[in-house]
């Protein structure tokens, strides 16, 4: 007679109720594990949830900048634009004085000119 721990009937009475059937993914190869890397758990669970306010500084100045044509695409008048890209630029600005909060990453500032020339562009 084989012993059943505390923790092993827990899972054979949840099994036997039906809590593990239909789990989203079954039956499926874990997603990412082709991306390389050990931490792709940590960023599906970043994009399921969008925790990008979870980020570091760094980070989230860097993902910030790759997606500014979506932040300006509710922006109705071009002063509107470039203040947010100014302003974007001031905290990428204020991020290299100051110790980093996270991986020290370089991020340039974004050119303000050809990002609102970007953003006119996409208005038509």
């Amino acid at each position: 007679m084989a012993y059943e721990n505390w923790i092993d009937r827990q899972i054979r009475e949840a099994t036997e109720r039906g809590e593990f059937s239909n789990l989203r993914g079954t039956g499926k190869p874990l997603e990412g594990l082709d991306r390389g890397g050990d931490d792709w758990w940590i960023r599906n669970k970043l994009k399921d949830e969008d925790l990008s306010g979870a980020l570091p500084t760094t980070l989230s100045l860097r993902r910030e900048k790759e997606r500014i044509q979506d932040e300006l695409a509710d922006a109705r008048t071009e002063a509107q634009a470039r203040e947010r890209v100014e302003d974007l630029n001031d905290r990428i600005r204020h991020s290299h004085r100051r110790a980093a909060q996270g991986p020290p990453i370089y991020i340039a500032p974004l050119d303000v000119e050809q990002t609102l020339a970007e953003w006119r562009a996409r208005r038509r």
